[in-house]
């Protein structure tokens, strides 16, 4: 049966003398996706979220003229759809009696535990990998990035084009393209950006554009406006599970962008017998699903 742990799959947990098993007790990176997405609950299969336009600017009225009347109307519709994710490993009796060292049993939880959790942060992370992959659309049919978001009679873009390496030129443009977002109607809006999202291969090269008092890798005697400015008042956040190594990303202040909703949390159900077999069975799932709704949340470079 596939998935079976046997006494021979541990032979050596069967005799005495092991000084130790190693491949599983490794440190663990602290919970990433939670610094990119906003957490909220759901008691559905799918939860939606639907964009609306509102009003234009107001026109002229001239002195006993009737007055204008504008109009506002539903345009996207994003649906989270709960996806359930579980794993799960069989012992038999025998190989749980004789485990000297329970080395299967208790280690063996461990991992499904950790698994589970880089499960989650890479499904997450995904949304970010594929960020550029037209193949991967939102609500507004587009990729997260994309020079030609639809609105409501127009477009915007939330990515860096052309693409570019991170730098302090590239981060200086992108904020004030990200200033001058504006709403559905044209209205300008007040987003802003709050952090730099980088992969790890970024990190010492963020820290030099970011932290130093002058104007990065110039010889010019002149500050360093992100710095001084506090562009990114939350800091960098390196995510481990980003897959391309010169992609970054700045996350908004926008108010409904990035999201997590989970259904259900992960969930463990130990020692499940089979009776004729006498093998235990372990398990665990989760049902959640991470995407984004307002692409404003996010704006993105893909690297030279």
């Amino acid at each position: 049966m596939a998935g079976v742990i046997t006494t021979g799959s541990f032979a050596k947990a069967l005799w005495p003398g092991i000084n130790a098993w190693y491949g599983v007790q490794y440190s663990e990176h602290k919970v990433e996706y939670t610094d990119l997405f906003r957490t909220e609950s759901s008691d559905k299969a799918y939860e939606e979220e639907v964009a609306v336009s509102g009003f234009g600017l107001a026109p002229r009225k001239a002195e006993a003229t009737g007055i204008s009347y504008d109009s506002a109307k539903q345009l996207f519709v994003k649906r989270y759809t709960n996806v359930t994710y579980g794993l799960g490993f069989i012992i038999t009796r025998e190989m749980y009696e004789d485990d000297l060292y329970q080395v299967v049993g208790k280690q063996k939880a461990r991992s499904l535990a950790f698994s589970m959790r880089q499960t989650k942060e890479t499904v997450g992370a995904n949304i970010f990998n594929r960020a550029f992959n037209s193949s991967y659309t939102g609500g507004d049919g587009v990729e997260l990035c994309d020079t030609a978001h639809p609105t409501d009679g127009s477009t915007f873009s939330n990515i860096v084009n052309p693409a570019a390496d991170l730098s302090t030129a590239a981060l200086e443009q992108a904020a004030i393209d990200i200033m001058n977002l504006k709403d559905n109607r044209g209205l300008r809006i007040s987003i802003l950006p709050q952090c730099l999202a980088i992969p790890p291969a970024l990190s010492f090269e963020a820290q030099r554009i970011l932290k130093s008092s002058l104007e990065h890798d110039t010889g010019n005697n002149a500050i360093n406006a992100l710095n001084s400015m506090n562009v990114f008042p939350s800091g960098v956040k390196v995510n481990h599970y980003f897959s391309d190594t010169d992609a970054w990303f700045i996350l908004t202040n926008c108010p409904d962008g990035l999201k997590y909703f989970e259904r259900r949390g992960d969930d463990f159900s130990p020692g499940e017998n089979d009776f004729d077999t006498e093998n235990a069975r372990y398990k665990a799932t989760a049902r959640y699903v991470f995407g984004w709704t307002d692409p404003r949340a996010v704006f993105g470079s893909a690297g030279a």
